[in-house]
């Protein structure tokens, strides 16, 4: 076999991605060590190993310490759904978008919070509570909890401006994200805020990011009776 010339993990990525889709190397089939490739591809080893572990996270190789790296025999790729801004939502369904702050406070966050976020301990949290309007009408209601440990920029940003939701994602990087999605009935205070009558559906989207495994925030946005989800995801 002649030498390939590969000078970054995301060309061995790629060649190693093209192999296994051309079955060249087959579905449980054992792939060459990493010394091997790294010669067959004029790279490093530590080059290498980064496109297999890559690799292996999102499920195309197995590798185990004694037995090497094989190709798994039912690859799953992963899925990225990309976090929204919720200006953007209302605006791609025709509708003019408005926003107002309902509260904004510095305090501890309740344990589920917490534990949410995989804090082994509490600390206090920047803590904001919004709505999100389509044509002058609610939309969604925002709880939001904030790691000032994290963001500590956020502590001095007019969110009466610029909403959490839209500040975070276009200043804030994350590199992992957790969705809950599920139903519930309004409580007292989501029935007051969305001007919805007593024990109505709601659409609730739970969702914490964080970035280097310290955590940014926790939201949960509540959805009016009926809303519907549109997302594109890719692998």
């Amino acid at each position: 076999m002649n030498q390939i010339s590969i000078n970054s993990w995301q060309g061995v990525q790629e060649e190693v991605l093209r192999r296994i889709r051309n079955r060249v190397w087959k579905p449980g089939a054992q792939i060459p060590n990493e010394m091997d490739l790294a010669k067959e591809f004029e790279c490093s080893r530590s080059t290498v190993n980064r496109a297999l572990r890559e690799l292996a996270e999102n499920g195309f190789l197995e590798r185990k310490r004694k037995s090497g790296t094989r190709v798994a025999r039912h690859p799953v790729a992963k899925a990225v759904l990309d976090i929204q801004i919720v200006r953007n939502e209302v605006e791609d369904r025709g509708s003019v978008y408005s926003y107002g702050m309902l509260g904004r406070e510095i305090k501890m966050p309740p344990n589920g919070v917490t534990f949410a976020l995989e804090q082994s301990r509490g600390e206090e949290m920047l803590h904001i509570v919004a709505l999100h309007m389509a044509d002058g009408a609610p939309y969604a209601l925002e709880d939001r909890w904030i790691s000032l440990s994290t963001v500590p920029e956020a502590r001095n940003v007019d969110f009466t401006i610029h909403s959490a939701n839209e500040w975070l994602l276009e200043n804030i990087s994350y590199d992992r994200a957790a969705l809950t999605i599920y139903a519930g009935s309004a409580s007292k205070s989501q029935q007051e805020h969305l001007n919805i009558p007593h024990s109505s559906p709601l659409m609730h989207l739970e969702r914490q990011t964080w970035i280097a495994n310290k955590a940014v925030t926790h939201v949960i946005l509540s959805h009016m009776p009926g809303h519907r989800i549109v997302r594109s995801i890719t692998n």
